[in-house]
């Protein structure tokens, strides 16, 4: 049987804006954002101001799946939006496949590591943390019902893994995930 699960896909873009068209620029941004939330397969757009004297804005944008958010990014009405922006602003573009957060740098807009990268410096993380709790929680509750049992190993599992030692091993394979940096 051939699965026909698609996943939601996001696009961050950021925005250098010209100096001085800050004002020209949301109004744009507020246009193009209502344009593209009448494509089929939109789940939203968030957009992120600069602070202080930054003039670069930010834009995370949420598809249904990559083949309609192809289809708004390569549409005739966006490129007609992508005229009107002018030299207002440069754009640049960031596909996300969700694990991006566990490797980004602090202050820093560096490429994302390569998928097979990102998929050993996890394992590597998740098999120690997974043998430890097989051998510590799970024996603990074993008379529990079977939903609160398998609730408890994600419970310990993710924050571990988001707070801890995601983080840890990020910084501690630096250099190896973003070469040059």
């Amino acid at each position: 049987m051939v699965s026909t699960h698609v996943e939601p896909v996001t696009v961050v873009f950021t925005w250098e804006v010209t100096k001085g068209r800050e004002a020209e620029f949301e109004e744009w941004a507020h246009d193009i954002t209502m344009a593209a939330a009448r494509f089929p397969g939109h789940l939203g757009a968030t957009w992120l101001r600069p602070e202080g004297k930054d003039r670069r804005y930010h834009t995370v944008l949420r598809f249904s799946d990559g083949a309609r958010l192809s289809a708004w990014l390569e549409s005739p009405e966006r490129e007609r939006w992508m005229d009107r922006l002018g030299n207002l602003a440069e754009e640049e573009r960031t596909r996300t496949t969700g694990m991006e957060t566990w490797f980004s740098l602090p202050d820093r807009s560096v490429p994302t590591p390569p998928r097979w990268k990102m998929a050993l410096v996890t394992f590597a993380g998740v098999y120690p943390l997974s043998l430890t709790l097989q051998v510590t929680a799970v024996p603990a509750d074993q008379g529990w019902p079977l939903a609160l049992r398998a609730c408890v190993f994600p419970i310990l599992l993710v924050p571990l893994l988001t707070y801890v030692i995601m983080p840890a091993l990020s910084r501690l394979l630096r250099r190896w995930l973003y070469p040059g940096q």
